[in-house]
């Protein structure tokens, strides 16, 4: 997969940006994504070296609408930890 079709956005959050301090950042990713794709796709988006990626996939929950019960998408999220020194810009 290219990189910027792996990382969908960063997520900017309350947490997230509390976890940049630590060198810690979060994206929305590509739920086919495999690691070793996301550490390919932010070394190579933002220029760093990657120490190490965590993921997790959130199940879509179901929500009532007037026509039935839907489910909403699942989602991937990727917590990538940065080598020491190494720092991305996002805003």
């Amino acid at each position: 997969m290219e990189a910027h079709f792996v990382i969908k956005r960063p997520l900017v959050t309350e947490k997230g940006t509390a976890a940049i301090e630590l060198s810690r950042y979060t994206f929305e990713v590509d739920p086919r994504a495999s690691k070793t794709d996301i550490k390919a796709a932010v070394e190579s988006l933002y220029k760093v070296k990657v120490e190490k990626v965590n993921t997790l996939t959130r199940r879509g929950k179901f929500r009532r609408m007037k026509y039935g019960e839907v489910q909403m998408p699942t989602t991937k999220t990727a917590v990538v930890r940065l080598k020491q020194g190494m720092k991305i810009e996002l805003f």
